[in-house]
């Protein structure tokens, strides 16, 4: 491992900040696992699956604009810190709903809606915030890989105890624990030692800033081509995980716990991919390592969808995670470090909305297909598309590369010109 691996950690409010998300998002995966699992429990039904992922993700994808525009505007701490308590009090209206033991699908729905609002909010503030918290700026790159660790870390441990708290104490104590765990990050906020808020001088109408963003997007090349990129990956491959409850249950005979551990092991690869990507030496060309990985993703799903044998499906289901992780953490990084400081907030927006808005609806699709030809082939499917999605991206991603290396062999051949004259 690199000794540059942690180098973001030398800022005092990212170090806050990624010990007090670290937990929360323990809980939030605890919660998500979760809700999947006791939604295809009540109704059996993989459509039902990518309806409560589609309530959970279409919301933000119509309000992340004005969340982007709500970021650029006011006070991102003061932003992000209501939307934690906000998600405190919905993951509090959910344990204690499940508590009662009586509770129908579309009150979880209901429940899955109002957070899909907060996120719309917290997405567009909490990106950028990561840049007011970073005091050296060549550590960004490092701190956003990071959060990506965390982020998977989080993913292997919280479906895993999920799985176990759901099969000896049932969904309440599940949901209650992501409730408490908002403690920890509302108190890193709470230490944290920021610059003083210096509100914007000039404030335009709605209308205004969402076409300025538009129109920064549109000529610039190097964020909108792969934003488009991880449009298509959110539609049509990245809801793969909606069917995870269907193999634990259908393919692999299993219970609650059996579906923690893969959403477990598919933790352990994007993590391993995180710190593989935290690793990187300056000045890596990132385009590379996505279209790479995006190839990876792709075939190790097609692997996974057709294996019944647990051990050796944990084995494809861990390179998959490894695979799939840079699909947002690498396009996240190009366009926060890429994108001018006043446009960030609209731009982050748009990326959600591009996120957000392509999850929800494929989330759907796959559910409605997976009833047609069943959760494997609908996998395989899926895992064919990350293919065809990296063959067509290929161009510009290698493109940017060899472009990249072109320079630098110029530079190389002026520099031994320099030293001969």
């Amino acid at each position: 491992m690199s000794i540059t691996t942690f180098n973001a950690f030398r800022n005092y409010n990212y170090r806050l900040y990624f010990s007090g998300q670290s937990v929360s998002l323990i809980g939030t995966w605890m919660q998500r696992t979760g809700v999947s699992w006791v939604v295809f429990t009540m109704t059996g039904s993989p459509f039902m699956l990518g309806l409560t992922a589609f309530a959970t993700q279409f919301p933000s994808f119509v309000l992340s604009l004005l969340g982007g525009i709500a970021s650029d505007r006011y006070n991102r701490y003061k932003v992000l810190l209501l939307t934690q308590v906000l998600s405190m009090v919905q993951a509090v209206l959910l344990a204690l709903l499940a508590l009662t033991g009586k509770y129908q699908v579309w009150e979880i729905l209901t429940l899955s809606v109002m957070l899909g609002v907060i996120n719309a909010f917290d997405v567009p503030a909490r990106q950028p915030m990561v840049h007011e918290m970073v005091t050296d700026k060549a550590d960004l790159p490092n701190a956003l890989a990071l959060n990506s660790s965390m982020v998977n870390l989080a993913r292997l441990i919280g479906p895993a105890l999920s799985g176990i708290i759901l099969q000896k104490f049932g969904a309440g104590i599940c949901f209650s624990i992501n409730a408490l765990s908002f403690a920890a990050v509302i108190t890193s906020l709470l230490l944290m030692k920021l610059p003083p808020y210096i509100a914007p001088t000039v404030k335009k109408k709605v209308a205004r800033e969402l076409r300025e963003g538009f129109v920064y997007l549109r000529s610039t090349p190097s964020i909108n081509v792969i934003m488009l990129m991880l449009a298509l990956s959110g539609l049509l491959v990245l809801p793969y995980n909606t069917l995870l409850p269907v193999f634990a249950k259908v393919i692999f005979n299993g219970d609650a716990a059996t579906f923690g551990y893969i959403n477990s092991f598919i933790g352990l690869g994007a993590i391993c991919g995180s710190v593989f990507l935290a690793s990187l030496r300056p000045g890596t060309d990132l385009k590379l390592v996505l279209l790479i990985n995006t190839i990876i993703f792709g075939t190790f799903l097609m692997l996974f969808s057709h294996i019944s044998y647990f051990p050796l499906a944990m084995l494809f289901a861990t390179i998959t995670g490894f695979g799939m992780m840079s699909q947002t953490t690498i396009i996240m990084t190009i366009i926060q470090v890429t994108s001018d400081k006043n446009m960030r907030g609209r731009v982050m927006s748009y990326v959600a909305m591009a996120y957000f808005g392509m999850l929800p609806l494929g989330s759907l699709l796959i559910g409605a297909v997976s009833t047609l030809v069943g959760a494997p082939d609908a996998l395989l499917c899926q895992g064919i598309i990350a293919l065809i999605i990296a063959a067509a991206f290929s161009g510009h991603l290698r493109r940017d590369y060899l472009n990249k290396k072109e320079m630098n062999k110029m530079e190389e051949v002026e520099d031994n010109v320099l030293e001969e004259i």
